[in-house]
């Protein structure tokens, strides 16, 4: 089946294996070289960029199916995810974004009042962590482009996304000083220095040189390697590593950072 008629399978009997107006829309928060980035795809037909999502299957949660797509959108499985906020405005779908013709050339259907895809949706929003290196970013058969974006130039966002990014971004910084979700986005061996830079970027403030790498030390997360970067001479900092079950066990059960 080529992805077309999967599309119009989709389009034509997706409520037999689809909920019905219950869409997960995913925030994928990507760290690299100082800067934080956000994953988005240019939808073909809704002519604007969006966060990746889609409807959940009748056979899986809503964990899953945020699981599912940030997996298909970046390549990567198991990415730290976190649920944000549900959204349910009933006007949220309601700013033309939708070019009817456009869907109609690219599918050769047309979405009618009685199709089980119009009507007014529900989204959960979730955000994810994921490694730019390791990502391949996929998009769909409806997108033209999936790719990485500076969370300070970010383009013009289609339907309310731009509000779910808001959301997503509040609630990141709010869970960083609560669960690590570093390991994933910084080399397996860094300097304090690096780490200090990770937490700044990602919580967009300025922590304090000593105090914040201290307390990573004292909560046993990181620690002190027999190693030392090279960066001319009398300047040697030590390496630092996650301790694996220090970080397993604050991912599950959380901690204070600060």
């Amino acid at each position: 089946m080529t992805a077309l008629q999967e599309l119009r399978e989709f389009i034509e009997k997706g409520y037999l294996t689809h909920r019905p107006h219950v869409t997960v829309d995913c925030a994928i928060f990507g760290y690299h070289d100082g800067e934080l980035k956000l994953l988005l795809v240019k939808n073909k037909v809704f002519t604007k960029w969006c966060l990746p999502g889609g409807f959940v299957r009748n056979d899986e949660g809503l964990d899953q199916a945020a699981a599912r797509l940030t997996a298909e959108r970046t390549g990567i499985e198991n990415l730290f995810l976190k649920q944000f906020k549900t959204f349910g405005d009933p006007l949220r779908n309601d700013n033309n974004t939708f070019d009817p013709e456009k869907f109609f050339e690219l599918t050769g259907l047309r979405i009618g009042e009685n199709s089980w895809l119009a009507g007014k949706n529900v989204t959960v929003g979730f955000y994810a962590i994921s490694d730019i290196i390791q990502a391949m970013p996929r998009p769909d058969f409806l997108s033209s482009e999936c790719r990485w974006f500076s969370v300070d130039n970010l383009p013009e966002l289609g339907f309310d996304h731009e509000e779910m990014v808001g959301e997503a971004l509040t609630t990141m910084r709010i869970h960083l000083y609560h669960f690590p979700i570093g390991k994933n986005l910084l080399p397996e061996k860094f300097t304090l220095k690096e780490i200090k830079l990770f937490y700044e970027v990602m919580s967009g403030k300025t922590l304090h040189a000593s105090n914040f790498p201290s307390k990573l030390i004292s909560l046993g997360l990181i620690v002190k390697t027999d190693e030392k970067r090279s960066i001319g001479a009398h300047r040697a900092p030590l390496y630092y590593t996650f301790d694996e079950a220090v970080y397993e066990s604050a991912l599950k059960e959380g901690l204070v950072l600060v």
